[in-house]
């Protein structure tokens, strides 16, 4: 049982080319600038290559913590101290009967979802009540992670 490396690399990624989409103009950029209260000026005020270099970072951080919440035999190998060299043998047993139970993209995607809900959307609309954001903000900004977590999960789930 393990998870792919390189579907952690695709799913820091894919949150990149989501914001990419999802903070255009064209679908949630303009209603988001007004919710943020940014400007043009800010925005071209601002040093983009670090501002994408830390986003990709933050990103990746967030893909390497995702397996533990949308693959289920990551709590297995949780429990073994994470070195299955060292576990009994009914462990062996129990990756060779359920190693591949629930590793789809359609589950990893199901797990990313519930984690933008019930963690990414409050920790947001906690700030942007403190910042004294409007709903508008949270629900745009939300939104995005609960789209970008769902398709993190399902890369990171469903790649084998």
């Amino acid at each position: 049982m393990e998870f792919n490396f390189l579907a952690i690399i695709a799913a820091a990624l894919s949150a990149l080319v989501v914001g990419f989409i999802w903070y255009n103009p064209k679908v949630f950029g303009n209603a988001w600038m007004q919710a943020a209260d940014m400007t043009e000026e800010k925005m071209k005020g601002a040093n983009m290559a670090k501002i994408f270099a830390l986003a990709l970072l933050f990103a990746f951080l967030l893909s390497i913590a995702l397996p533990g919440i949308v693959i289920h035999q990551m709590g297995a190998l949780s429990m073994v101290g994470g070195d299955p060299t060292s576990a009994l043998p009914s462990y062996e047993v129990f990756i060779a009967d359920y190693g591949d139970a629930f590793r789809t993209f359609k589950h990893g995607a199901f797990h990313g979802v519930l984690s933008g809900v019930f963690i990414a959307l409050p920790i947001l609309g906690t700030n942007a009540l403190f910042e004294r954001k409007g709903a508008k903000y949270i629900f745009i900004n939300s939104g995005y992670w609960i789209v970008t977590l769902g398709i993190m999960g399902a890369i990171i789930c469903g790649w084998k």
